[in-house]
């Protein structure tokens, strides 16, 4: 019998707590349990090391709370994904040159890291002004219990740009992880779902639960297969959609399935014409009706 890859990804969508400390043992915990309960691949939710408490802070306060990628907390979760052979999505505010950066680091079930990505579209509009915008989108071949699947990353505003997941997919991303801060209410949801529908990629997302202010949970999984041979007319791609509540989702991801439809269906690479795209590689347009940029 040919073996399944059905890979097991859990959400961790949890409420943080006060200090550093706090969130690595809550976090450790989570991850065993997550484990305990069969997945592959758990993900926190945006700028877990101090639970992205941003808001309402002085600046300079909230600043002095980034911490380096290869420092305790973040090689506290390596040796964990290492024990426990489970990959770990951790996020953290990343110390970083002159200013922080709204990172994820990825650990393959070995315990190497695979992946640093940095959030590229920070929310100028607001206190990520403050931050460090990362520079480029990347994709990583993560070694899981079911071989190796191809996984990129964005971080919360970045799902709003379609070309955040376009890139990803075309440097042959199959799964996209997707740490999130903000109410995931239908319009946002809309988001993730085209951006699975129209890349054929799977699109995991984890978000803070209800009693975090201004998150309302909605972790979902979409699993970027709209048609299946035999069935008639689409299916829906969300093979996950938490509550509000405090959690460990898990969804499981076929795989197979994926695979199969990707070399398939018309969407993705198949048929595009980026010869005719070159106004999409130019500098941000002026227009009359376009918020300006007011970056400081």
């Amino acid at each position: 019998m040919l073996k399944q890859h059905r890979l097991s990804i859990a959400l961790l969508q949890m409420a943080p707590c006060e200090t550093l400390e706090e969130n690595l043992d809550k976090g450790i915990a989570a991850c065993k349990k997550a484990r305990e309960q069969g997945a592959d691949i758990a993900l926190f939710p945006e700028m877990w090391s101090n639970g992205y408490r941003l808001s309402d802070r002085p600046v300079e306060e909230w600043k002095a709370e980034a911490i380096d990628a290869d420092g305790d907390f973040i090689r506290a979760f390596g040796c964990l994904a290492g024990e426990l052979q489970m990959a770990i999505g951790i996020t953290l505010l990343e110390k970083y040159e002159k200013a922080p950066r709204n990172s994820l680091v990825l650990f393959d079930r070995f315990g190497q890291r695979k992946l640093v990505y940095a959030k590229v579209h920070t929310c100028d509009f607001d206190v990520e002004r403050h931050l460090t915008p990362g520079d480029a989108f990347h994709v990583a071949a993560l070694d899981t219990r079911v071989g190796e699947v191809k996984v990129g990353a964005m971080i919360c505003y970045d799902r709003e740009f379609p070309e955040s997941a376009r890139i990803l997919m075309l440097q042959g991303a199959e799964l996209i992880l997707v740490p999130n801060a903000c109410p995931m209410e239908i319009n946002r949801l809309s988001q993730l779902r085209g951006r699975a529908y129209e890349n054929m990629t799977a699109i995991a997302t984890c978000n803070y639960p209800e009693t975090v202010t201004d998150c309302d949970g909605g972790s979902s999984v979409f699993d970027g297969v709209a048609y299946l041979p035999g069935l008639e007319g689409s299916r829906d791609m969300c093979i996950l959609q938490a509550g509000g509540q405090e959690g460990i989702y898990l969804a499981e991801l076929d795989l197979d399935q994926l695979r199969r439809y990707r070399q398939q269906e018309v969407h993705g690479n198949a048929y595009r014409h980026p010869q005719k795209y070159g106004l999409l590689t130019q500098q941000k347009i002026e227009e009359p009706f376009l918020r300006k940029d007011y970056r400081e």
